[in-house]
């Protein structure tokens, strides 16, 4: 099958075509012809080495897949060939004490498609049959593909983790980006007030477009600063932050007493430093988030699929492409999600 992918760590250079068997599929599992695959950072750091990521190479990146089922294993009788479907990315031993609770992003063998495993820059992909999800007929392939892995992850943060609530003020750092256009709908939906940063007034009137009350661009004025003049020294309930050292200390000193800091990613790097004293006499929570369980994701699925919430697609580049659509965001061009179309 006909594939992009790479053969060794680095640059945007080292992304290349492939040409690979395809996939075979064990007794639970299901090939799916891949029709659109969104890009993701992961996709980014997978290629330019994580720490600890030993992979057998060539690789293949792409978490976010949308297309129909092309076979499946013996053991799977609740799907057949042609379906279409949408791909859960994280993959769950379904044995452990986490998966037995239901709780799949703690699985003690917790992987992710396209970053431990090969993913969806392919024709093909092999996945869990459990993993998928029906689409409507009236949704295509590409919003299908934005909508996964972003969808989930700000669900989990924001519902689960934070458990926001009904006339809550929440601030989403850096509106451009999949996940924080998620969380900017999630937060409205849940009735919240939804301060939003971005250093583009563009990106923040298409933030204003989603649902966000509040917009904050950071190149004029420090978005600390912003929320604590624009909340009248109060702050806010909860601040939605992927970006790590580079904004983490400022992201708690925006929060009000009692104020949660749910975070899913270190952009800017793995370790931050902030004043432990201002945050326990605050009463804040700092809570970790990445991924969703499986009923997680298709309860926001199904939100999506209703039309609740809407994947915000940036621009769709073919398969062959992927070094350009990289590019673009690894640039941080984007508002929403970079999609390939696999023809």
């Amino acid at each position: 099958m006909k594939a992009v992918g790479f053969y060794e760590h680095g640059g945007l250079d080292k992304l290349q075509p492939l040409d690979v068997p395809t996939p075979d599929i064990g007794e639970r599992d299901v090939l799916v012809r891949v029709r659109a695959c969104a890009l993701n950072h992961l996709d980014l750091w997978t290629r330019q080495g994580l720490p600890g990521l030993k992979l057998q190479l060539p690789h293949i990146p792409g978490s976010d897949v949308a297309g129909e089922i092309a076979a499946v294993g013996n053991a799977v009788s609740y799907w057949e060939p042609g379906v279409r479907v949408a791909v859960n990315p994280g993959l769950y031993c379904g044995e452990c004490e986490w998966c037995i609770q239901g709780d799949h992003p703690l699985c003690v063998e917790f992987k992710i498609l396209g970053e431990h495993v090969p993913g969806g820059y392919a024709e093909y992909v092999r996945v869990p049959g459990t993993n998928v999800v029906e689409l409507p007929t009236d949704l295509d392939y590409v919003e299908a593909a934005a909508a996964p892995l972003v969808f989930l992850t700000a669900w989990r943060m924001l519902i689960t983790r934070a458990k926001i609530r009904p006339g809550e003020s929440v601030l989403v750092l850096g509106a451009g980006s999949g996940v924080s256009s998620a969380a900017i709908q999630i937060a409205k939906s849940a009735g919240c007030t939804v301060f939003a940063t971005s250093s583009s007034d563009e990106k923040l009137r298409k933030a204003k477009e989603l649902g966000a009350d509040v917009l904050i661009n950071y190149r004029e004025m420090e978005f600390d600063k912003a929320v604590w003049e624009l909340t009248g020294k109060r702050g806010v309930d909860v601040v939605v932050d992927h970006v790590g050292p580079a904004t983490f200390a400022r992201s708690l000193r925006c929060l009000a007493r009692g104020g949660r800091l749910v975070f899913c990613g270190a952009t800017s790097g793995p370790e931050a430093t902030f004043d432990l004293r201002r945050s326990f006499y605050r009463g804040h929570s700092i809570l970790g988030s990445t991924m969703s369980s499986q009923k997680e994701f298709e309860d926001v699925m199904n939100l999506v699929f209703r039309r609740k919430l809407k994947p915000v697609v940036d621009r769709v580049y073919p398969l062959e492409k992927a070094r350009e659509a990289q590019e673009r965001l690894e640039k941080g061009e984007q508002f929403g999600k970079i999609v390939l179309t696999v023809p």
